[in-house]
């Protein structure tokens, strides 16, 4: 068969073999990506693209420019696409390079434009371990680099933790694949990648570490086989840059409330049941301002501690933020304007980003000062000690001078979102730059003033001087002005309104110019790459950052909603008594127009109240009476 190929299929036979039958291939040709075979039978369906045939070759394509939401369509439809992209430039007479450049499946996307904002996505994988029966679990969120892994001790406790991540793809291995056939979003993968061995030598390999004692897994076996699988998966099937990826975080199921499935559906934690308005604790209480802080908050909600140390610690901020409210307004002021620094740096890390992410960093960056200052007044005001958690927000906090002076230095206030069509960094940045810069512009000008001459000279004011990518600069002139066409001009092209010339000189300067925008275009990409290196050298940081930002945004908007509605500050005790006066439903309270919730108290303990009956009749309110206990709780 692959005889009777030209020798562009046979390249794209050969780059097809290579990936996984589940993966649709988009090979770009020219200003289209194209599918071919039986994946442009499974793509056109799923894309309602005309499918046509070229050599009995069923095939169908879209266009590059659109890329973006025809990938979003086939990822909602759970498939996981290959980018085929051209990485070198066409000459004549050979074949254009093609490589993968990306791979992107439902947990793998590094695209914003794809991805809720306000929620973590999430690549898991589940591996069963035979002797102990219990489940390794891990997840990673690719586009902000946080990487948990826990072992779970039955079906139940794996089944709340999947309700609690939703994870957008679970990985399995083929072995036990009969076993989790019912979880949503499961794909089968080799089962090597899981064995024990292959998951410390990869995931030691991704931490640059000896042991992975240090983070706490090693009574962890098989969460250890399924971190591996996640590391090895995006690696090297999906093509990842992980460079992001800094740290393992073991947690326990005993360091959160148990919060099964069913109570966190039944208590509309995180999102109402049925649709429609939001009537959940998150709605109530998420008055975050950054989309860090937003999926932090759904953390916390879902994974309530049980450290009464780190719960109190919380407080005692939100304490003090109400105590200044106008420095929590501050704060909040200066968190509006800060954009999603997490995944910004992800973006950066794996598919190179372009300029306008960069542009992200250096005013998120330009926040930090304000957000130090009022933090010291806070602590200056409350009296913090140095290991209260606004001190330790505030030393995670990293200003990167450096990183600010350097970016503004090199980036345009609006740069382009391709980072290979120039105009990314401003004029004296680079003075190689300037002069190709120069050389073009000196070029176009002179271009402006042959117009103006062919005018003068041939007396026909209609005449234009034109460029498009394909025929490059010439003369346009119409039908009735033909006669007055010089003899020294060459025509070049008939078109409906008229003829295109060219003369010598034009096409002497058309050269000059354009090989000073080619050569300035891909000076500019190779400063891109240099100057995106230099940033991500303060990777570390700029995680830290990140990650504190996400904190503060929460804990000020729990400050602002308890300053709102009028919350008080809890007693918490070890004990086993439950005593609220004049409580209200946190949902309720706020969502009712017309009339005022009424509050209640309650009281239960392990001595005398150690049960309540509710009575009454249907609608009389006793099932909002129990979740409101739950939800203050």
């Amino acid at each position: 068969m692959s005889e009777q190929l030209t020798p562009m299929m046979q390249q794209y036979q050969s780059i097809r073999r290579g990936l996984p039958a589940d993966t649709l291939l988009l090979f770009r040709l020219g200003d289209f990506y194209e599918m071919f075979f039986d994946d442009a039978k499974e793509g056109s369906a799923l894309l309602n693209v005309a499918l046509t045939k070229r050599n009995l070759v069923p095939m169908c394509g879209v266009p590059f420019h659109a890329l973006d939401s025809y990938v979003r369509r086939l990822i909602k439809a759970g498939k996981r696409v290959a980018i085929c992209d051209q990485v070198s430039e066409p000459v004549k007479g050979q074949i254009v390079q093609r490589e993968i450049t990306h791979i992107v499946s439902p947990g793998s996307i590094a695209d914003l434009h794809m991805l809720d904002a306000k929620r973590n996505n999430f690549l898991a994988s589940i591996v069963a371990d035979a002797k102990t029966r219990a489940f390794g679990f891990a997840f990673v969120d690719l586009t902000t680099g946080e990487f948990r892994l826990t072992e779970l001790t039955g079906e139940l406790e794996l089944a709340d933790e999947l309700a609690r991540v939703q994870p957008a793809e679970v990985l399995v291995s083929e072995e036990q694949a009969a076993l989790f056939r019912d979880i949503r979003g499961t794909v089968a993968r080799d089962g090597y990648t899981f064995l024990f061995e292959q998951a410390v030598f990869t995931l030691r390999e991704q931490f640059a570490v000896q042991s992975l004692d240090g983070f706490g897994c090693e009574t962890m076996p098989a969460a250890v086989c399924a971190a591996g699988a996640i590391v090895h998966y995006l690696k090297n099937e999906m093509r990842r840059s992980l460079a992001h990826l800094t740290r393992l975080q073991v947690y326990r199921n005993t360091q959160f409330m148990v919060l099964d499935a069913a109570t966190q559906a039944n208590l509309e934690l995180v999102q109402a049941r049925g649709g429609g308005r939001d009537t959940s604790l998150l709605g109530a209480l998420d008055r975050t301002v950054t989309p860090m802080g937003a999926r932090k908050l759904r953390d916390w909600i879902l994974h309530p501690l049980c450290d009464l140390g780190a719960l109190n610690a919380r407080q005692q901020m939100i304490a003090d933020l109400l105590a200044q409210p106008f420095l929590l307004a501050q704060l909040r002021e200066t968190l509006k304007t800060i954009r999603d620094l997490e995944r910004t740096v992800g973006r950066l890390t794996q598919t190179g980003g372009n300029a306008r992410d960069l542009q992200v960093l250096r005013t998120s960056l330009e926040q930090i000062p304000a957000l130090k200052h009022d933090l010291a007044a806070l602590l200056g005001s409350a009296g913090g000690a140095p290991d209260s958690l606004g001190a330790k927000l505030a030393t995670d906090l990293h200003e990167l001078p450096h990183l600010v002076d350097l970016l503004a230095k090199a980036i345009v206030d609006e740069p382009p979102a391709d980072t290979r069509e120039g105009g990314l960094f401003r004029d004296g940045y680079f003075p190689q730059l300037d002069e190709l810069r120069a050389a073009s512009r000196e070029g176009k000008d002179w271009i402006a003033q042959l117009q103006q001459r062919a005018i003068e000279d041939t007396g026909i004011k209609s005449l234009k001087v034109r460029y498009t990518g394909v025929f490059g600069y010439f003369i346009e002139v119409t039908k009735s002005h033909l006669e007055k066409v010089p003899p020294t001009w060459h025509r070049k092209q008939t078109v409906a309104t008229g003829e295109r010339f060219i003369t010598p000189e034009l096409k002497e300067v058309e050269s000059k110019i354009l090989g000073a925008d080619e050569r300035s275009k891909a000076l500019e990409y190779d400063l891109f790459v240099q100057l995106r290196g230099d940033v991500l050298k303060d990777l570390a940081p700029l995680q830290s950052t990140g990650a504190a930002i996400a904190t503060l945004d929460v804990l000020t908007a729990l400050a602002e909603t308890a300053r709102l509605f009028g919350y008080c500050r809890p007693t918490l005790s070890e004990d086993l008594r439950i005593a609220i006066t004049d409580g209200r439903h946190p949902v309720l309270d706020q969502s009712l127009v017309e009339e005022k919730f009424v509050p209640n108290d309650v009281l239960l303990d392990a001595d005398k109240n150690r049960l309540l009956i509710l009575t009454g009749p249907n609608m009389a309110g006793k099932s909002t009476y129990i979740r409101q206990v739950a939800l203050l709780v």
